[in-house]
């Protein structure tokens, strides 16, 4: 739910179980109406209004949580930009500065070093009470680099961990680098995969900040930064760098620390301190791709097209395949790897080996992760081969799918009594391409089913006044996955 507030914000209220009994009788109309549980609606204006102290909803348990909670955002309703809910006062008590936990460095060209090692390292940092530092507090680098850092707030009286609100850096006394993380535009939402270190992410789980912006980053949320952030330590000397850290109520924690410059000889050199990790496969084809302009990649019956911006920097591109056993319709291609985020979705076309008896119509290009399970990517089959966009890099084939979708009838067996229950709760899954769509009759009429996709459960409320009590109904449930399998459930029930 939207609530637009005459000051020019609108709050937001997500993952509730269910609003007024107003609220509600608005939207189950429309849902019946459209014969469709998910409905976007925008009533006229004044048609519900609220005050201070009215309820408005109950919390649910939707979204990625254990439990019952509340999904809250303040957004500035012009442009519907999020911004930090604590600046409105809610009198959260918060002294606590946040956690500097870990500094990266990352080469800004091919030639530099840093202690020793070309690729990027990360150092574990040590203080408390809004002072950290490194051990050994120096670092060696030659040439240009940037930094990153990985930071949580704390808050009183709780165990979570928040985000934080601001980074500075400073070297030598000078401001280099500012970034305000108070508020964002969703526009801009996945540029965030730039601003980050996606590799530490997806690999380590470690969310880090850069400290610099790379070439195709169009985050509105940086301010006043040299050279991208990036430092030429070129120079010969010692330089110290401060990184300033705020959160939402103000309080601030510094990292400090000196970096040895090497000369234009690059005549620093020691072991690395940190592995890094690896970046392209060794026996991979490789080739550049400038972030700039449309990339279109060739090979071995498969084609790659990239979309100019797509990429947040100039990309140097790996491919491999492998033929495996299986029930695979084409070998296993990797688009260069899972580490590297895009932008836009990018055009994957992969030639088929062959059709499988239940026809062409059940072919999809399927993603493999590291333990090898399937993942439904979509595709279009056309003059022998499979189409599809792409939302990431990694690991391809095409697969098929011939299975119908599983309903599990969760003890509504026939002639079942559900005159003492509230609701029908039915269970369906499917193997490989996902439900597309599910449909419920009740004696011949649509019935609003509820779809929890994290539970794989859908389920009907019994509504008096649209199903009549104390007699036998019958329930026919139609459900249909991404390459058109259909299961159906007929059931009879007395409520």
């Amino acid at each position: 739910m939207y609530l637009r507030h005459p000051s020019g914000y609108s709050t937001v209220y997500a993952h509730l179980d269910s609003f007024t009994p107003e609220i509600d009788a608005y939207v189950k109309n429309n849902q019946y109406g459209s014969r469709s549980y998910a409905v976007t609606l925008y009533p006229p204006a004044g048609r519900f209004t609220f005050k201070r102290g009215d309820v408005i909803g109950y919390s649910g348990n939707t979204g990625s949580s254990t439990g019952p909670h509340l999904h809250f955002e303040v957004r500035k309703t012009d442009g519907e930009k999020p911004v930090n809910p604590l600046q409105f006062g809610f009198g959260i008590e918060d002294n606590l500065k946040p956690l500097i936990e870990r500094l990266a460095v990352y080469p800004g060209s091919r030639s530099t070093l840093i202690n020793g090692s070309r690729t990027r390292q990360i150092f574990q940092t040590f203080g408390s009470n809004g002072n950290f530092r490194l051990n050994p507090g120096e670092i060696k680098i030659s040439g240009t680099a940037g930094f990153g850092i990985s930071a949580r707030d704390l808050m009183n009286n709780t165990s979570n961990r928040f985000g934080i609100n601001s980074i500075e850096v400073f070297i030598d006394s000078i401001p280099w680098f500012n970034c305000d993380l108070s508020e964002f535009s969703f526009s801009e939402t996945k540029y965030i995969n730039a601003h980050i270190d996606y590799e530490a992410l997806i690999s380590r789980n470690m969310y880090i900040h850069r400290t610099f912006v790379l070439p195709n980053n169009r985050l509105s949320m940086y301010k006043n930064y040299m050279d991208n952030g990036f430092f030429d330590f070129n120079t010969g000397k010692t330089h110290q760098v401060r990184i300033v850290v705020r959160d939402g109520s103000g309080n601030s924690s510094v990292l400090s620390f000196s970096v040895v410059a090497g000369d234009e000889k690059g005549s620093v050199s020691s072991p690395p301190v940190a592995n890094s990790l690896p970046r392209d496969s060794e026996n991979a084809d490789i080739t550049v791709m400038p972030f700039d302009r449309v990339n279109v990649f060739s090979r071995d019956g498969v084609t790659v097209r990239i979309p100019a911006d797509a990429l947040y920097d100039t990309l140097l591109f790996t491919f491999s395949s492998t033929r495996v056993n299986g029930s695979f319709f084409s070998p296993v291609y990797r688009i260069h790897n899972r580490f590297t985020p895009i932008h836009k979705a990018a055009t994957l076309s992969i030639m088929v080996d062959s059709v499988p008896p239940s026809g062409a119509s059940k072919l999809l290009i399927a993603a493999i992760d590291d333990n090898g399970r399937l993942a439904y990517a979509g595709g279009q089959y056309s003059n022998g081969k499979i189409t599809a966009d792409i939302s990431r890099f990694g690991d391809y084939t095409v697969a098929a799918d011939t299975v119908p979708p599983v309903i599990s009838a969760n003890g509504l067996s026939q002639d079942a009594d559900m005159s003492l229950l509230e609701e029908i709760r039915i269970r369906i899954t499917d193997n490989l391409s996902g439900i597309k769509s599910y449909s419920g009759l009740i004696d011949g009429k649509w019935a609003l089913f509820e779809y929890d996709l994290k539970n794989n459960l859908i389920f009907y409320r019994f509504d008096p006044e649209r199903i009549t009590q104390g007699t036998k109904h019958t329930l026919h449930l139609t459900v249909t996955d991404n390459r058109d399998n259909t299961s159906t459930l007929v059931r009879d029930f007395f409520w």
